[in-house]
């Protein structure tokens, strides 16, 4: 069965798309970029600020479905230039210290806001 997950504690989505779907023991969360949930807006600062809001609010989502960060299993990292692996690097590195899920890690031409990093994922309740 499929359920839509949407929690206040991070951003609404920007267009036809929920923050995350369950359907069974895994969530599928959609793309998180460094918006403020307050706001909505971008926030300022450096790639390791946004970052770590990606990541923050990634976890929110996750937590509002009964999940925790240790069990996502897959996680797509987008950036808009491969300069910033290394400070999102360290960051990421953060949130998954231990048993660190797989990873693709993608430079893409641009993000929605004109953000600079976005981070979807995959979680499994198995």
């Amino acid at each position: 069965m499929k359920k839509v997950i949407a929690t206040d504690k991070a951003p609404a989505a920007i267009g036809p798309y929920s923050q995350a779907i369950q359907a069974g023991d895994f969530l599928f969360a959609s793309g998180q970029i460094p918006l403020d949930p307050q706001t909505g807006q971008i926030a300022a600062g450096s790639i390791e600020e946004q970052a770590k809001l990606v990541l923050e609010n990634v976890k929110n989502i996750l937590e509002s479905a009964g999940f925790t960060m240790r069990q996502v299993v897959k996680t797509t990292v987008f950036v808009t230039s491969m300069d910033n692996f290394a400070p999102i690097n360290d960051v990421y590195a953060r949130y998954f210290a231990e048993n660190p899920p797989a990873r693709s890690f993608v430079a893409v031409k641009e993000l929605p806001k004109a953000a600079q990093v976005e981070i979807e994922v995959v979680a499994w309740k198995g």
